[in-house]
């Protein structure tokens, strides 16, 4: 006889179903920021092969790879090979290396929470481990990244490092583990709670889901005609400075592998210009310089800047004119479409003929727009911070918006514009409701008078009340068909009396005529009902004797 291997515990059994898991949470983390690392790591290795003059071997190509996947995060750089000596920051993130590692982490996130399909597979990862998983597996590799990097010519800002890298791994991985989820409100919830109780019942109230939903996409569509207003500014200001665009272009390199690379940093930058150009369009601006503002009113950019296509796309210097006001046009687009979205979540219309659903009264269809404009400062202030940055010391220690001014800019104008949108579109939404309403009351009852009529057309207490015929007749007309009774008239033709005539001669009792006109006394009243059965043939034997109650 074999001995029988123990049965595994329930707390065993449960380790084992859970450590896979988080080990593959753990991989997703790692291939996540492999992935980006990779991406960065062929494009400027592709760069470097193809120059023709490379001003260093293979190792300083991978430290400016990892250099570059750590600015995509928003770590702040240290650049150390300068003619002073003196250390200088660079601390400008290209908004579209951003878009990599945050789309990476957010599909590591779902990934993590995938169940197996196999019927004996483990259970599904909960969301605390994959959560956890991914962003263990992807601070690993950075932090390994960051350490390979500190000994190169652009070292990361461990200060910045120790704040950014996290943040985005966790809000990358986290958005991942929810969205795979179906979103659910429990984080909303929780942020909720932080909000005093007069305040939350006065803005959110009972379908405060609902509202805050409402707010989010109302904000997010004012802030995507914000920031694709500012692509439209930029691209018409740089083709406005062709000629000085194309100039600083040929200015900067002169092979066609450094040119190449010179596009590419543009491209990169534009979502950067596509918020300073919006933040220029709500009034603050930016600054080229510390001190040195670009807004429409006026253009001071700093003097003696490095020459770069989309610097040269800058206002020039000098008082604005209407051409620079004509900048105002975005936010007034955004504010209204955001106050469109309101009043579209505000009244229902669920067709022309229908009445419209009101949701909110005009009271809350303001909170929802205060909201939105709440929603839309914090948007774009985290979008100025991301965007700007320094580019050296003293005059280049600052470039770009300042969140502080362009947030509650961005707003001043959602709530100025999109409160009255928002009263506006929903008057205009509620137009004729009082007509359609009135016009669905009265087709209500017209529809229910046609079965009520036929109801009495087809009953035969009609009969009795005519008093044309007797019971035993009735009795006769109930055995034809519907149809045929409705054209019946109320008096029985010749051919029917003839015919009562030829009857057999064997005449009803004196019990049976009295049993019949005990029935037909006792008959119920119409119905109104056309759905109630035709009253059944009664014989003498089945009626009640007069007397019953």
């Amino acid at each position: 006889m074999t001995a029988r291997r123990p049965s595994l515990t329930p707390l065993s059994t449960r380790l084992r179903d859970r450590s896979p898991g988080l080990s593959a949470s753990l991989l997703n983390g790692v291939v996540a920021a492999g992935l980006g690392l990779g991406v960065l790591t062929v494009l400027v290795l592709a760069l470097w092969i193809s120059s023709p003059y490379p001003d260093s071997g293979p190792g300083g190509v991978l430290h400016i790879a990892a250099a570059l996947w750590l600015l995509a995060h928003g770590v702040e750089l240290v650049r150390t090979d300068t003619l002073s000596g003196a250390p200088l920051p660079v601390g400008v993130t290209p908004l579209l290396l951003l878009a990599l590692p945050a789309w990476l982490l957010y599909r590591a996130g779902r990934y993590a929470t995938d169940a197996s399909g196999e019927p004996d597979g483990p259970p599904p990862v909960p969301v605390r481990t994959a959560w956890l998983g991914v962003v263990l597996g992807y601070l690993t590799v950075g932090t390994a990244v960051a350490a390979y990097c500190s000994g190169g010519e652009l070292r990361p800002s461990w200060g910045w490092l120790t704040v950014s890298l996290p943040l985005v791994a966790v809000a990358g991985a986290g958005a991942g583990v929810w969205s795979a989820h179906g979103c659910p409100p429990e984080p909303l919830l929780i942020v909720l709670k932080a909000v005093p109780g007069p305040l939350r019942r006065l803005v959110f109230g009972a379908d405060a889901r609902a509202r805050v939903d409402t707010a989010v996409r109302a904000a997010g569509a004012s802030t995507a005609v914000l920031v694709g207003g500012g692509a439209l500014l930029v691209a018409a200001s740089t083709v406005w400075h062709g000629e000085a665009a194309r100039a600083s272009f040929l200015q900067l390199t002169e092979g066609w592998t450094g040119r190449f690379a010179v596009l590419l940093l543009g491209m990169a930058l534009v979502p950067n210009a596509s918020v300073w150009a919006a933040s220029y369009a709500l009034g603050p601006g930016f600054v080229l310089g510390a001190g040195h503002p670009v807004h429409p009113l006026a253009s001071d950019p700093a003097p003696l800047l490095p020459p770069f296509p989309l610097l040269a796309a800058v206002p020039d210097a000098g008082p604005g004119t209407r051409l620079n006001w004509a900048a105002a046009l975005v936010p007034v687009a955004a504010g209204v479409v955001a106050g469109w979205f309101v009043a579209r979540a505000a009244v229902r219309r669920r067709g022309h003929r229908e009445p419209p659903r009101v949701r909110w009264s005009v009271v809350r269809t303001t909170g929802v727009t205060l909201l939105t404009a709440v929603v839309c400062t914090l948007l774009l202030a985290l979008l100025a911070t991301v965007s700007g940055g320094p580019l050296g010391v003293g005059a280049l220690s600052r470039f770009g918006p300042l969140w502080w001014q362009t947030g509650p800019a961005a707003g001043a104008w959602t709530a100025l514009l999109g409160l009255p949108t928002a009263l506006v579109v929903r008057a205009w939404r509620l137009r004729g409701a009082g007509a359609l309403r009135a016009a669905a009351d009265a087709e209500k009852p017209r529809g229910e008078q046609k079965p009520k009529d036929s109801g009495k057309a087809k009953d035969p207490a009609k009969a009795k009340e005519s008093g044309k015929a007797d019971g035993k007749a009735r009795r006769e007309d109930n055995l034809c068909d519907e149809d045929a009774y409705d054209i019946l008239p109320a008096e029985p033709p010749a051919e029917l009396r003839i015919e009562r005539i030829e009857l057999p001669a064997e005449a009803p009792s004196t019990e049976t005529s009295k049993a019949t006109e005990t029935m037909e006394a006792r008959e119920p009243t119409a119905s109104a009902d056309p759905t109630d059965p035709a009253p059944a043939k009664e014989t003498p034997e089945t009626s009640e004797p007069p007397g019953t109650p």
